[in-house]
């Protein structure tokens, strides 16, 4: 079964996102002060803000799917980080399934996405943050100590799980 949405669905989040930043502009690139509501899994969480609930998408990592070894870990990681916690949202443009891209800055001022590399339980995802040093220098040092999905000495990047799961009759 495939994940990708149908053209007709990816057309209509597209505008569902083009709608968000005319009605929310501060999904557009800003910070808003925002709370967590509902842990998806890994990289990817529910907020409630200004009256309306927000699908986050962490910016530049990308955490093991559900079905993977260590996604509920990463998801379990997340929930204990800040569920029903205040946070704030550093926002980017939405992607094309209308998710605002974010850095999730919690209550000690770290951030969500920078925790969770730096705990084996998420990738750098250098395609779409290439230049992001903090997050290639977090992700290498959990690999060098071998904490959370770097134990595994091949573990399987989940954008590599998605596109083999796609393969599948």
């Amino acid at each position: 079964m495939s994940t990708q949405r149908p053209a007709p669905l990816r057309r209509a989040a597209a505008i569902a996102a083009a709608l968000l930043l005319l009605l929310f502009p501060a999904a557009a690139a800003q910070d808003f002060p925002a709370r967590v509501v509902r842990i998806i899994d890994g990289d990817t969480l529910r907020v409630a803000a200004a009256a309306a609930q927000y699908t986050i998408r962490l910016r530049g990592i990308d955490a093991p799917e559900l079905a993977q070894p260590f996604g509920p870990a990463a998801a379990a990681a997340a929930r204990a980080l800040c569920a029903n916690q205040d946070v704030t949202i550093q926002a980017q443009p939405p992607d094309m399934y209308g998710r605002i891209i974010a850095d999730v800055v919690l209550p000690d001022a770290s951030t969500l996405n920078n925790r969770l590399v730096a705990a084996g339980l998420a990738w750098w995802y250098k395609q779409f943050a290439p230049r992001d040093r903090a997050l290639k220098l977090l992700e290498r040092g959990a690999r060098d100590a071998r904490l959370g999905l770097w134990a595994d000495p091949s573990p399987t990047p989940p954008w590599t799980f998605r596109r083999n799961r796609k393969l599948r009759p």
